[in-house]
């Protein structure tokens, strides 16, 4: 078997919080947007193809 040695992990320095909580934010409203998005094309498929 092949020698893999000691895996390394690229560790940032300092707590970046402040890019992190916004960075969540922006996932959190595509989210919401994307449900009431689909819920208005779900209703208008609706109340157009019955």
């Amino acid at each position: 078997m092949a020698s893999h040695g000691k895996t390394e992990y690229g560790t940032a320095k300092g707590n970046d919080y402040a890019e992190h909580e916004g960075t969540y934010n922006l996932f959190v409203q595509i989210v919401k947007w994307g449900i009431i998005i689909n819920t208005i094309i779900v209703f208008l498929m609706y109340w157009f193809l019955t």
